[in-house]
């Protein structure tokens, strides 16, 4: 007998900044997340959390700052601070194997990519495009928040979106 395949449910990434509270307050006052745990300071010790992340990690780690935030749909977003924090000039290296952007869904695709570069960010497109011009409304834009992270924005659903073909 074999095992069914079935699809899991998407819990919550992890996104590493150089300010935790400025990143605090762009997800929750541009993106509008919910602030579900403050920011609060993680040290290397024998605690529960430090030798979860030793394990992680490994040691010498030191110490990080992270805060926990919800989604509208509750996927949970923890951003990190760490104390040997680098910004590198390009952030959008997606030829490299790891994740290289996070997409959220705004129906106002404009009014949210113009709130985030009011906020710091940056557009990586110069406007929206259209999976299906003239004949469908689906959108997408390429940003980047203030802290060098790539954020995709989509106006409607993924399964929307890809399940008449995309391209």
């Amino acid at each position: 007998m074999t095992k069914s395949v079935y699809p899991r449910t998407f819990s919550h990434i992890g996104i590493s900044v150089p300010d935790l509270e400025e990143a605090v307050k762009f997800y929750t006052g541009v993106m509008g997340w919910y602030l579900i745990m403050e920011p609060t300071t993680i040290e290397e010790d024998d605690s529960a959390i430090g030798e979860m992340c030793t394990d992680v990690f490994g040691k010498g780690w030191g110490s990080f700052k992270i805060a926990h935030l919800s989604t509208g749909d509750r996927v949970g977003v923890e951003i990190f601070q760490f104390p040997n924090q680098q910004t590198p000039d390009n952030n959008f290296e997606y030829w490299k194997t790891g994740v290289f952007h996070f997409c959220v869904q705004d129906p106002d695709v404009e009014g949210l990519a113009e709130k985030i570069v009011a906020a710091g960010g940056k557009r990586r497109m110069e406007k929206p495009r259209y999976y299906y011009p003239g004949e469908k409304p689906y959108r997408m834009i390429y940003m980047e928040d203030p802290f060098g992270n790539i954020v995709e924005i989509y106006s409607h659903s993924y399964e929307l979106i890809y399940s008449a073909g995309a391209y």
